[in-house]
């Protein structure tokens, strides 16, 4: 399970966990968890109308199959559990989804958004991957977090004072990658293309990069 969060807006996770869920696809079914309300836009997909993962959260009864019933086809080795509509954020189900999830005959890759993600789906991920700019407020937002990423998807930004190893030893986790700046990738979520054309200097940094040191 491969759990991605950032500790500051506009850092790139959805992208990040979209096509981490895209190249995983490619090897074995993948579920792609939305947390953040954002994949669907990002994968260029319709934007489903109904209730999703957090209203499976929020609901006392709700089982295993009412969440698989959720998903929808992103591709044909990639299923989509949306976010829904549902603002609760309290008492729910964290235990239960990861329980869930941890079943799963396949690949789950979970956007958690921004901020400190829930702590049993945090304990629950193998690989848990903190996208960050190089940027001295979002590693300090990283560090006042409190929870240690197994790795860091570096968003590389031109003119930064702060490099990987800066990172590294502000976050004590190994930097798996490094995002350069791609206007093709801006393109293609801003075409609805990420999905069906995902940019091959994006597929070969996360394939190539994440996934071999996460392994």
């Amino acid at each position: 399970m491969f759990l991605c969060w950032s500790a500051k807006g506009g850092s790139g996770t959805t992208v990040v966990a979209a096509s981490l869920a895209l190249v995983l696809s490619h090897r074995r079914p993948t579920v792609l968890v939305d947390l953040a309300a954002d994949a669907p836009a990002a994968l260029g997909i319709a934007e489903p109308s109904g209730p999703g993962v957090v209203d499976w959260l929020a609901s006392p009864t709700a089982d295993a199959a009412a969440l698989w019933r959720l998903a929808t086809p992103a591709t044909d080795t990639l299923q989509l559990l949306p976010r829904g509509q549902q603002t609760a954020s309290t008492g729910l189900r964290w235990a239960e989804l990861a329980a869930v999830l941890g079943e799963y005959d396949g690949t789950v890759v979970i956007d958690a958004g921004t901020g400190t993600p829930p702590s049993t789906l945090f304990e629950a991920a193998t690989h848990r991957l903190l996208v960050t700019r190089p940027c001295y407020l979002a590693l300090r937002r990283a560090v006042g977090c409190g929870v240690q990423p197994t790795g860091v998807v570096l968003v590389a930004e031109p003119g930064r004072a702060l490099g990987a190893r800066d990172v590294e030893r502000a976050l004590g986790a190994p930097v798996l990658a490094e995002l350069p700046y791609d206007p093709a990738v801006a393109r293609a979520v801003d075409a609805g293309l990420l999905a069906t054309r995902l940019p091959r200097s994006l597929a070969h940094q996360i394939g190539q990069q994440v996934l071999r040191d996460a392994a």
